[in-house]
């Protein structure tokens, strides 16, 4: 069995999938990288079989019609071999110092008595056209070096939450919690990272700076007029995270700190979809807006009014133009600190 499985959904990546593959190849065979073809039409299909020709024990090619991101997702989930599971965007690449260590620790505790559910390490936003990249780092909210349960999470800050980037799943935790990403959607990655937090026991994290997010590419989908041009996609996944927290609140009560994060964690993705709303500016968009909170408080209203009544769902929800002004501001503020669109 693989120490570790990477996925890395490609779909029209010829241009910079070598960088992002060629960073994971340093973890020879303690690793797979399994190199999802979503129906590219461009060389990217040619450029996952070679790599596989170059290195058959660590790199496999997988073809398949295009489905999207969770699609992508889903598919290396079920060839993954590897004790543990990271999702690598095929834009984005690893750092090798760091890598190595976290192959140090990860077949350190492959060989322990307690089985680690979540590795948790730094991302570097790698955003185009600035000198000094932001690093999203943990070391204030989470023990370090060793493994440790929720009930010793200490307070995470707005903004700070544990994305796609900086997490690796036990591979059979993922399985066994059922975890299926809905295709052809856009901004599954919270989902990735959502869902299965109530099966995660224990965790590890290093204060290392490893994965290398990049953003700038045109067309991305954290770009704010796309993100716009897809603003369906992500209430369909917004909607999905509130039904999943809330057939799930009651389950949490013996873990108060995970059930306050998973919140914080909604709040911060509703806020977003209700920015994107207001951003779009027409009455359809404004309706849409109207509609995601409608649709929180017929679902759950103790999780409404979590969301609704605290600071940010407050400032989604000022009367008229000059609220929705003071909103995008306070939404400019957090864009500029904290890098993620």
């Amino acid at each position: 069995m693989k120490l570790l499985t990477f996925t890395v959904p490609c779909f029209n990546s010829e241009g910079y999938l070598s960088k992002c593959v060629d960073s994971l190849l340093a973890g020879g065979d303690d690793v797979e990288i399994i190199l999802v073809d979503d129906g590219s039409t461009d060389g990217t299909a040619a450029m996952a079989d070679e790599y596989e020709r170059k290195y058959p024990s660590i790199v496999k090619a997988v073809h398949k019609e295009n489905g999207g991101h969770g699609s992508a997702v889903n598919t290396g989930l079920e060839h993954a071999t590897g004790l543990f599971f990271k999702v690598v965007d095929s834009d984005d690449w690893v750092k090798e110092s760091a890598y190595r260590q976290i192959l140090d620790i990860l077949r350190e505790l492959a060989g322990g008595e307690q089985a680690l559910d979540m590795f948790i390490s730094n991302f570097v936003y790698e955003k185009e056209g600035e000198k000094k990249n932001k690093v999203m780092s943990y070391r204030h909210a989470l023990p370090e070096n060793r493994i440790f349960t929720w009930n010793e999470v200490r307070h995470f800050h707005k903004g700070q939450y544990i994305l796609m980037h900086s997490v690796i799943f036990r591979t059979r935790l993922l399985k066994d919690c059922g975890l299926v990403l809905p295709e052809h959607t856009f901004y599954v990655d919270n989902l990735f990272v959502f869902e299965p937090l109530p099966f995660v026991r224990n965790m590890y994290y290093m204060d290392v700076n490893f994965y290398r997010y990049y953003i700038g590419r045109e067309g991305q989908s954290v770009n704010e007029n796309v993100m716009i041009s897809r603003i369906d996609q992500q209430i369909r996944v917004n909607k999905r995270m509130v039904d999943y927290m809330s057939e799930n609140v009651p389950k949490l009560k013996g873990s108060r700190k995970l059930r306050n994060y998973m919140i914080n964690y909604l709040e911060i993705i509703t806020t977003v979809s209700s920015i994107m709303l207001i951003r779009g500016g027409t009455e359809e968009h404004l309706q849409k807006k109207k509609e995601l909170w409608d649709y929180m408080k017929q679902k759950d209203r103790f999780l409404y009014g979590r969301l609704r009544y605290g600071i940010l769902g407050n400032s989604m929800n000022l009367p008229g133009k000059g609220g929705r002004k003071i909103s995008v501001e306070g939404y400019r503020i957090c864009r500029r600190f904290f890098k993620f669109n």
